[in-house]
């Protein structure tokens, strides 16, 4: 214990505290089993020991973060653990990485029914399944999904100024003035092409020069490690996932078609809807779908983008389409921010949100033919920087967290 205790101790004595994020706000602290899940990378290590460095003194033995892969872990149990830090009086327990641990929904569950004073906070991968495991925590377990940075988070870290999150409502009616806000500030369209390419995973701010590396080893972490162990896929076949994201990569942002994605790699129809149902699941892509309602599990997707932009520029063998950057931004930020986007048709707009907005994407020349009809229409456009009518600058949607 006392070794946990130390290594405890250095992970705090590191951390940075310049910039935190604001997600830390959004969670309910004071419940007694809390699951911060989210994709390597995005900071979920960081926002506990923040926590930690805010909340406690130094030195303060009420209070303990570890990490469920380390060595200690080989020869005690997480329930044994959380005993002996009970018993010295422990009240707050952090455990990180908890999808390392084998069994840990059983014992997470045995600790928070024995010790009703302790408050439990555990980080995993997004893979995480709280009802899935063999004690089913969903009636204990308060779950938070972390995204990584917005566009907002982006911007007060590079420039040092402070930006509040917006509501899209607020967004959508008071284009022109909050835009006005942010400008008097900084310029955000000299930002924006930057975080498009390396600005979604933090650790940007610790090595540039090595970012792109390092989001390559993210994916392949979560694929080589966390899809075989999580989601039970073959080793052997970690090969063709990555061959299927390189193709969806490169596609221009329009239908998809399931049966020559699954020619090109080799492998059966309903094998390539499970792959893209579990790299969704691990924050890798996005299945997008005209009506979230009626869809199942292995539903072919309307429209198939990366999680994020950042993925995107690493991914794509040549530079991405520009539409398709655009909506993998836009997609991804409405969707951090807890937004329902679903695909919108060739028809109708590009994206339908939270069953009321039409929002189209494109270019400072975008107009509004697609949408005319549509009362709750909008055009999100790139390379503007003011709001003017029901166009908003694409940069805006990136305030909304």
């Amino acid at each position: 214990m006392e070794k946990l205790f130390e290594r405890h101790d250095e992970y705090l004595n590191i951390v940075p505290m310049d910039f935190i994020r604001n997600f830390m706000y959004t969670i309910d602290w004071h419940s007694r089993l809390i699951c911060i899940k989210g994709p390597k990378g995005v900071g979920k290590s960081t926002l506990i020991l923040q926590k930690i460095k805010t909340d406690f003194a130094d030195g303060d033995r009420h209070v303990l973060y570890c990490s469920a892969d380390t060595g200690y872990f080989s020869t005690h149990t997480l329930t044994d653990m959380a005993d002996q830090f009970v018993k010295m009086g422990g009240k707050h327990l952090f455990i990180d990485e908890i999808h390392k641990y084998d069994g840990w929904s059983k014992e997470l569950k045995e600790i928070y029914d024995l010790y009703r004073d302790l408050n439990v906070v555990v980080s995993g991968s997004s893979l995480l399944e709280i009802n899935n495991g063999k004690a089913d925590l969903s009636r204990r377990m308060v779950e938070y999904e972390m995204p990584g940075m917005s566009f907002r988070e982006y911007l007060c870290f590079t420039t040092g100024l402070d930006f509040v999150p917006t509501s899209l409502e607020n967004l959508l009616q008071n284009a022109a003035v909050f835009c006005n806000e942010i400008k008097r500030k900084c310029h955000p369209l000299e930002h924006f092409s930057q975080y498009l390419r390396t600005g979604y995973y933090p650790f940007y701010f610790e090595d540039r020069i090595t970012y792109s590396s390092r989001v390559e080893n993210v994916i392949n972490y979560i694929i080589d490690t966390e899809l075989t162990a999580q989601r039970n896929i073959e080793p052997g076949n970690t090969r063709k996932i990555k061959a299927l994201l390189q193709i969806i990569s490169g596609l221009v942002p329009f239908e998809v078609d399931i049966a020559k994605i699954s020619r090109n790699i080799g492998i059966q129809r309903l094998t390539t809807l499970k792959y893209l149902k579990n790299l969704e699941e691990a924050k890798i892509i996005r299945r997008l779908f005209t009506d979230l309602a009626t869809t199942s599990d292995l539903q072919k997707p309307d429209k198939i983008l990366m999680d994020n932009s950042n993925l995107l520029h690493v991914l794509s063998p040549e530079v991405p389409e520009k539409g398709t950057v655009r909506e993998t931004f836009f997609c991804n930020q409405l969707a951090s921010a807890g937004h329902m986007v679903e695909y919108g048709g060739m028809k109708t707009g590009d994206f339908r949100i939270d069953r009321k907005y039409i929002i189209e994407v494109g270019g400072r020349d975008k107009d509004f033919s697609q949408i005319k009809d549509s009362e709750n229409g909008y055009i999100a456009a790139d390379d503007i920087d003011s709001g003017i009518f029901r166009k908003i600058p694409l940069w805006a949607f990136g305030f909304l967290y």
